[in-house]
């Protein structure tokens, strides 16, 4: 038995995986079980942010892993501490919750909003609005908060407290901004929803009509976060600071790690037992977190990303199927003009390239630290797929 096979007698099938078994990686390159290398547009949906095995990265995370690679919540790591500091000082926030995923940084953000809000107002002040196309997370809550009604089926009954608006539509916005919300929740770049990033007027009308309500800003940069669009975060473009910001993804390099953080407002709401996670602030993840951040979050290496992203969109705008490239520095969209993007994703497979979807668009969130050597290699292969 193959170890597709005997993987699929064992795992749940709630994933459409591709006929790939990854072996190792290296850089911005894996390496499948019989040694065909695939060039990597997606690290792992933005997760292996500086690529496969970075040095830096790799020992970090082997250094911890020897001394100390767990410890309860009850008590402090130094590790987690540094951690902390450094990812305070590049979002300008004040203090933070460590969870596994985005979905849990995502819950804690929500619980946050709704007891900030309990806490000085009582009941009844507990809906979030989030918008349409957007998308939270697989958790009941998070799925709640998700506005794609494709999602919101099997799991009955979903959670209460959600109201969706049209992004992109301040009218819409502001009807639905009564007495009974507590906060409002944005990505600025609908990653999963089609990499569709929020216009600059409407997030300002957007924060200007919360600040007069006292109605929570939170932030979803779990794709968007740790440098993916040339900033550190992706709010930085829009000149605004949330009350709340959750990362994921990218945020420790390939390590489970998900990171809820609060800005002055609400940055002693949850109090002992009011919130926790066993695994949350692991040491190791904190390990590999900071040395993404001693890498990410550094001005030469986020100005890179911008240009490699300018000159990829350069590069796919030349191409005649491309009809529109959206997104910012290294998170990418790309539409088609007459082609299927999930069939040329799957025939870029078979020619080496490992690429994502986004509803009807090619997405692409290679390495932060990818070459020009391997874009270039990638972009040809895609460019001869759409030019067949």
């Amino acid at each position: 038995m193959g170890t597709i096979e005997e993987f699929n007698s064992h795992v749940m099938g709630t994933y459409g995986r591709y006929d790939l078994v990854i072996d190792k990686g290296e850089g911005d390159f894996a390496t499948d079980e019989n040694g065909k290398r695939y060039i990597d547009f997606g690290s792992g949906i933005g997760t292996n942010s500086l690529g496969y095995a970075d040095k830096d990265w790799a020992d970090a995370v082997c250094k911890q892993a020897r001394t100390v690679q767990h410890t309860s919540n009850y008590y402090y790591t130094k590790v987690q501490s540094d951690f902390a500091t450094k990812l305070a000082g590049l979002t300008g926030m004040q203090k933070m919750f460590f969870g596994n995923s985005g979905a849990e940084a995502n819950e804690c953000a929500i619980k946050l909003a709704r007891k900030y809000s309990f806490d000085k107002y009582g009941r009844g002040r507990h809906n979030i609005i989030t918008l349409i196309n957007s998308f939270h997370g697989r958790t009941l809550a998070t799925l709640s908060a998700t506005g794609q009604e494709v999602f919101h089926n099997y799991f009955f009954p979903f959670v209460e407290g959600f109201i969706y608006a049209e992004a992109n539509n301040a009218d819409d916005l502001k009807a639905k901004l009564d007495d009974t919300v507590c906060a409002v929740m944005i990505e600025y770049i609908q990653g999963e929803g089609g990499v569709v990033p929020l216009n600059k007027e409407y997030v300002d009308e957007l924060y200007e009509l919360c600040a007069q309500r006292d109605i929570l800003v939170i932030t979803d940069e779990v794709q968007t976060g740790v440098g993916r669009t040339g900033k550190f975060l992706a709010g930085q473009y829009y000149g605004h600071t949330p009350d709340i910001v959750t990362l994921a993804k990218g945020i420790a390099g390939g390590i489970p790690m998900g990171v809820c953080l609060a800005g002055e407002k609400c940055a002693d709401t949850l109090t002992p037992g009011t919130h926790g996670s066993t695994f949350g602030g692991n040491p190791i993840a904190c390990a590999g977190g900071l040395a993404v951040l001693k890498k990410a979050g550094d001005k030469e290496f986020l100005n890179d990303v911008v240009e490699k992203g300018a000159y990829i969109k350069q590069k796919l705008l030349k191409i005649p199927e491309v009809e529109l490239v959206t997104g910012m520095g290294l998170m990418i969209g790309i539409k088609l003009k007459t082609k299927n993007a999930a069939d040329v994703v799957k025939a870029a497979l078979i020619e080496g390239v490992m690429m994502l979807t986004a509803k009807e668009k090619i997405r692409l969130l290679p390495p932060l630290n990818i070459t020009y050597e391997e874009i270039d290699k990638g972009l040809k292969i895609l460019e001869r797929l759409l030019s067949e």
